[in-house]
């Protein structure tokens, strides 16, 4: 079973949020998927991704860019395959959590301001929990800080 962790954004947009935690997938030694809402929600995190740091970038494409999909450690996309093989799934802005067993973990990011995001998480949450996946549920404190909730 997929370990699925819930992210509410509160204080920062995503795009500032998302780059440490891929960060933090890479330095595990995993390959991660970013499945985006649509095009333009992907183009922006393209560019976040690009630089999020002064001195450094996360190395990723965006699905079909290169030609060479599974050899990317970070693959954006707004459909719900898994070309690249990736260990963990990002899954944002609203978009519908895919079939999660293919992964050791699932992070489902939704932007507290946003009420369909919030929506979508809530029923992703319902329906994940029925299926038997360990959940988590992390927040925004002021400092744009996790902490865990549930």
């Amino acid at each position: 079973m997929a370990e699925v962790l819930f992210y509410h954004l509160t204080e920062s947009r995503l795009q500032d949020a998302l780059p440490s935690l891929v960060e933090k997938s890479l330095a595990r030694g995993w390959k991660a998927v970013i499945q985006c809402a649509d095009a333009e929600a992907m183009e922006q995190l393209d560019e976040s991704l690009w630089t999020a740091k002064d001195d450094s970038f996360l190395p990723h494409a965006a699905e079909g860019a290169t030609g060479q999909d599974q050899r990317q450690p970070v693959l954006l996309t707004c459909g719900e395959g898994n070309a690249n093989a990736a260990a963990i799934r990002f899954v944002t802005g609203g978009s519908k959590v895919p079939d999660v067993s293919a992964y050791e973990r699932v992070v489902v990011m939704f932007d507290g301001h946003d009420n369909a995001q919030v929506e979508a998480a809530r029923g992703d949450w319902k329906i994940l929990q029925a299926a038997g996946h360990t959940l988590t549920y992390w927040q925004q404190n002021a400092d744009g800080g996790w902490f865990r909730k549930a």
